[in-house]
């Protein structure tokens, strides 16, 4: 679970973490600053470059462009990835990061190489890199995030397989392996009061070169002991919103001209600045009574940063509540990333059929192809009310099989260039938190028209095959149908169903099937869609896929308060399996199809290879601890994985370990434009090893497939080409990416939250944990328990000391553990 810039409340659960923001200057900062000069404020930062001048260098190569990575826990530190794939840039200080904000797209010149960044050999120096965050695709994670609290997910394959991945390589490079919670939660944490029983797979953290000459000057040394710097010239696109929550003080000094007019406003992350903000926006009684307002918690909005100014100047927007409590937590959160949680303009509203209760017009049904007496069914979790696909399964007089996935036709209700169809391109995703859901569509579409409920007629859009039983294709047809879903099984029926094949279930067992429809015959079904994904699942490995599967926490709440009860790793079953097989096969056929009718204009999902400097990492790495894991494809990777660590209890938890490090050097899977990437090539899945592959099976949670049933449409001639341009449409593919991005963020922090509350609630917590990696001063562990990793600092542990060193290439931290009794010796680990 990531927590990089975890949302607890600072103040009640740690150290606040705003508080210390503003252009102090770093070793590097110094030396580009002057003296002020009298008369006149000198400048802090420097003027940004035009854009002419910005274009010219980036063409001539003098200039350098990539999405800012700052260190949420020492935030003078940031990062581009280098355009080669080696080593990132750093960007030491904020002086040098000239107030752009984390995620911004920037334009930075490389600084002189006695200014670069001399790697330290001794394995201390961590912050030399900065993936992307949230950067392991999707489709190829698993981590089984629980549709009981998102429908984001089981059934579709991207989102079984959506990675609660730990974004903090922007903090500590490839080397750090994340807490569970951000430094401000660490007194409610797993390290405090919570005894963690570590047992090691080795020590998991990348050695540097023993054979680095001990020499500081730059100039003097190899390009290989040298991570680049640089300093920020230009924002090409501001990224972040600009939005950010915090606390109000009053400033220091009471008798400068500032303090009758300003406060001092203090963001909880401290990747934004602090900034001044008009004491008119404030609450009418903060100058005479600041301290009842010390653990209230307000949004921000960031509106300029002067070049001569250490501090940005803000717009209170609202107050949010007090720190610490879910809701104002959340409303936070949802600012800060930008996710528009209004209601629905009435002009969207208007998009919606009017008069109700809806029902398909024959005219309607004329066109479709009627599968209302089919016997065809969703799976989903018992609480899920967003139904957006269901199966169904039919034996044939051959003994083959005639599957179909059938997929609300969201594209039918949500027209082309309506009030409707903007606000859902500019949400371009629903955002799933432990709590509750911010939709991209209305209530009225999400949960009703477009929800494939039983035993209501719906219009889907189907991907028929002709299969044997083993899987092999033999026909495939695509369009548009209607049909009348018989039952609402949950994954747990699906389960007891694939569980117990020769059960017969009593009505009282299951939901109430429609009277067309036998229990024995979905039964049936069910079990036969499941031998079927089972070929089709062991040959997409055999094919060379990569699945890699992570912890995910879910949380149970109570009813009343809303507050988290219990945790628990989620399970991913059979029944979460079988779904996925058919999500995917649909999305592939329908990449192939789109692609094949529109080869300028096809949107699709691309996952590019993993990082080649952070893989060659994990590689040596591997090697020098001994591990055989053959990296030369996903296939391979896949499979070194998934053969056996050990023979004793601790062979998942290693393997859980492994996985985690697998993922680092993963890259995100982007929906592109095919006609804006000219190389085939380029246009493959790594993971899933296909040449093509696209979202087709989620409409009602996401724009992007939207799109393709558009594009499905059109390439069967049922409606005109989509009005989007090639590069149009690769600019809404760009958003729908950075939606995707910000909704996962947020997906982790409400995870993170809900965490830190119920550690609040019900800790300390005793839990047993596997040591992931050591540092010199510090050491990385996985807490099996919850599938959350933390890091364990030396200094807050009982020892009487500890001692880092190299063991060969390797390094190994012992501890020396204080006698819990006087007559008892130390024990050393």
């Amino acid at each position: 679970m990531s927590n990089s810039d975890s949302r607890i409340n600072p103040r009640q659960l740690g150290t606040p973490r705003g508080g210390s923001y503003a252009a102090a200057p770093t070793s590097s900062d110094r030396k580009n600053r002057n003296k002020p000069t009298r008369g006149r404020k000198k400048s802090i930062f420097e003027a940004y470059m035009s854009k002419e001048d910005v274009s010219a260098g980036l063409k001539r190569g003098e200039l350098i462009q990539g999405p800012l990575r700052i260190n949420p826990k020492k935030y003078h530190e940031a990062f581009i990835p280098s355009p080669d794939g080696t080593r990132d840039i750093f960007i030491d200080g904020v002086v040098a990061r000239n107030r752009a904000l984390n995620g911004d797209i920037v334009v930075v010149r490389l600084l002189p190489k006695e200014q670069w960044k001399v790697i330290k050999p001794d394995g201390s120096d961590k912050e030399t890199e900065a993936t992307r965050e949230s950067d392991v695709p999707e489709d190829m994670l698993g981590t089984c995030v629980p549709r009981e609290t998102a429908k984001d997910n089981a059934e579709s394959p991207d989102v079984i397989i959506e990675a609660q991945f730990d974004d903090n390589e922007a903090e500590h490079g490839q080397d750090h392996l994340q807490d569970v919670l951000a430094d401000d939660v660490k007194k409610l944490s797993l390290d405090t009061g919570e005894k963690v029983k570590a047992v090691g797979i080795g020590a998991v953290q990348k050695t540097k070169q023993d054979d680095a000459p001990k020499v500081n000057d730059p100039r003097l040394l190899p390009d290989k002991f040298l991570q680049r710097t640089a300093k920020v010239v230009y924002i090409l696109e501001k990224k972040h919103s600009r939005a950010a929550t915090g606390f109000i003080k009053l400033l220091a000094d009471k008798n400068s001209e500032l303090f009758r007019k300003c406060a001092m406003f203090s963001p909880v992350d401290h990747r934004v600045p602090r900034a001044y903000v008009s004491l008119a926006d404030c609450p009418s009684d903060f100058v005479a009574r600041p301290e009842d307002y010390s653990n209230m918690l307000f949004i921000c909005r960031i509106v300029d940063w002067k070049e001569d100014s250490n501090f940005a100047t803000g717009q209170l927007a609202k107050s949010l509540g007090q720190a610490g409590e879910i809701e104002p937590e959340t409303e936070g959160i949802l600012t800060e990333y930008g996710v528009d949680f209004s209601d629905f303009s009435p002009e969207a509203l208007e998009c919606l059929p009017q008069s109700l209760p809806w029902s398909i017009s024959p005219r309607e049904l004329a066109k479709r192809r009627d599968l209302r007496k089919e016997c065809i069914f969703t799976i989903d979790p018992s609480t899920a009310k967003d139904l957006d696909d269901a199966l169904s399964c039919k034996q044939l007089p051959d003994g083959n099989f005639e599957v179909g996935v059938h997929i609300a036709d969201v594209s039918y209700f949500v027209l082309e260039e309506t009030a409707l169809d903007k606000v859902a391109s500019e949400r371009a995703t629903s955002v799933y938190l432990v709590q509750k859901v911010i939709p991209m569509l209305p209530k009225l579409l999400c949960e009703e028209l477009c929800s494939l409920n039983p035993m209501q007629d719906r219009l889907t859009f189907s991907v028929m095959w002709k299969v044997t039983p083993e899987g092999k294709i033999l026909d495939e047809w695509f369009g548009r149908t209607v049909i009348c879903s018989c039952v609402k099984l949950s994954y747990d029926h699906a389960q007891s169903m694939i569980e117990n094949p020769g059960k017969v279930f009593s009505p009282e067992e299951l939901p109430p099937v429609s009277p067309q429809h036998s229990v024995a015959e979905v039964q049936q079904a069910v079990l036969n869609l499941h031998r079927i994904a089972q070929h089709l699942r062991k040959q997409r490995f055999i094919d060379g896929a990569l699945r890699l599967d992570q912890l995910k926490l879910s949380f149970t709440l109570d009813q009343e308060s809303g507050m988290p009860q219990g945790c628990y790793i989620y399970q991913y079953r059979d029944s979460n399996k079988l779904v996925e097989e058919f999500m995917l096969l649909a999305n592939m056929a329908v990449a192939h199809q789109i692609y094949r009718s529109f080869p300028e204009r096809a949107l699709l999902r691309r996952h590019p290879p993993p990082q080649t400097k952070l893989l060659k990492d994990l590689m040596e790495f591997c090697n020098q601890v001994g591990l055989d894991i053959d990296f030369s494809t996903a296939g391979t990777l896949h499979k070194s994985l998934n053969e056996t660590f050990g023979a004793d209890k601790y062979s998942e938890a290693r393997k859980e370990v492994l996985t985690n490090m697998f993922s680092r050097p993963m890259q995100m899977a982007l929906y592109f434009c095919t006609g804006v990437l000219k190389d085939e090539t380029l246009f493959r899945h790594y993971a899933l090893n296909v040449p093509f592959y696209t979202h087709f099976t989620s409409p009602i949670r996401r724009y992007a497939d939207v799109l393709v049933h558009r594009l499905l449409s059109a390439s069967l001639g049922a409606s005109a080409p989509i009005k989007l341009e090639k590069d149009a449409l690769q600019r809404q593919a760009d958003h729908c990416n950075d939606r995707k991005m910000a909704s996962k963020r947020v997906q982790e922090l409400s995870a993170d939250l809900f965490f830190a509350i119920f550690v609040r609630e019900c800790g300390p917590l005793e839990s047993e944990a596997m040591v992931m990696g050591v540092l010199n001063e510090a050491f990385d562990v996985l807490v099996l328990k919850f599938g959350v990793q933390k890091r364990i600092y030396c200094n807050a542990l009982p020892l009487l000391g500890f001692h880092f060193q190299k063991v060969g290439r390797k390094p190994e931290l012992t501890l020396m553990w204080e006698p819990e009794k006087l007559e008892q010796e130390s024990v050393s680990q």
